[in-house]
């Protein structure tokens, strides 16, 4: 049974991260996915047994059905995480932030500007530290990734620079080897963590799904042409997963393997399964 969805809403974002794993950017769309579709995905969602769902993009925020998205997923009784980048956050969202049922979530990558900024491709750094700040004072739920992109990269002081701020949830991660993180070779399944589609799908702006954010090109289904619940459960899942999982790679990285499923699960502290990184 799939409990996590991920909806991954847009490519477009205000930043241009060096290791996005879709490539968004300022230049990206928000797909063929309208408002209805969207909801038809989050009425069958909890219909078909799944339980948390994180909207992610690209930057979700941007999306314009985003607010009513959030509503309808968190009076559907559906647990809800959002991956934003933190870099502007609206007085309409931070009132849907501030929701019993809802948890945040974003990236950080130094408490150096210049270093941060390197990553994003924008002057971010500010904005996002403050945003954070603001998350915390407001008693939101809020975990933070820490990417590494390299061993120079102040990682520990970012996390003491995070703590700082009042941030519990902390974990470190490294750049996944897709999209711009990739750096143009094309993307492997060999590198992906093994576990894609076991309990979680993701759906991208056009509706076609995949076993997770990071496989988004082995579509096995899309969800204008069919019910949800037939991708999750059809051949074709079932094929895509088997075939992942005779290519996962011995020497790869094994930290998305984790001991309980919760592990992968939105506003669980700890996890290595986080889509943005």
């Amino acid at each position: 049974m799939t409990e996590l969805l991920w909806l991954d809403l847009t490519r477009k974002c205000q930043l241009a991260c060096t290791h996005c794993y879709n490539e968004s950017d300022r230049h990206g769309d928000h797909g063929t996915m309208t408002r209805d579709d969207w909801f038809s995905v989050l009425d069958q969602a909890g219909a078909c047994g799944v339980r948390e769902i994180q909207f992610i993009g690209g930057e979700p925020t941007l999306h314009p059905d985003f607010p009513a998205l959030v509503d309808r997923a968190l009076n559907n009784g559906l647990n809800v995480e959002v991956y934003s980048n933190l870099v502007h956050v609206s007085a309409e969202c931070w009132e849907l932030f501030e929701r019993q049922g809802l948890t945040l979530a974003t990236s950080y990558y130094s408490d150096r500007s210049t270093e941060h900024n390197a990553m994003t491709g924008r002057p971010s750094h500010g904005r996002t530290r403050t945003n954070i700040a603001e998350a915390v004072r407001r008693g939101i739920p809020l975990r933070v990734g820490i990417i590494a992109g390299s061993e120079a990269q102040h990682v520990g002081e970012a996390k003491q620079d995070l703590e700082s701020l009042g941030v519990i949830r902390v974990r470190v991660d490294h750049v996944r080897p897709f999209g711009r993180g990739g750096q143009d070779r094309a993307p492997d399944t060999g590198n992906l963590c093994g576990r894609c589609g076991t309990g979680r799908a993701a759906i991208d702006p056009t509706g076609d799904v995949s076993p997770c954010v990071f496989s988004a090109w082995l579509s096995v289904g899309n969800v204008k042409e069919a019910p949800l619940a037939s991708i999750l459960n059809g051949p074709a899942m079932a094929r895509t997963n088997a075939s992942i999982r005779s290519r996962r790679n011995p020497d790869g990285f094994d930290g998305c393997t984790p001991d309980t499923d919760d592990e992968c699960s939105p506003g669980t502290p700890g996890s290595e399964c986080t889509p943005r990184n």
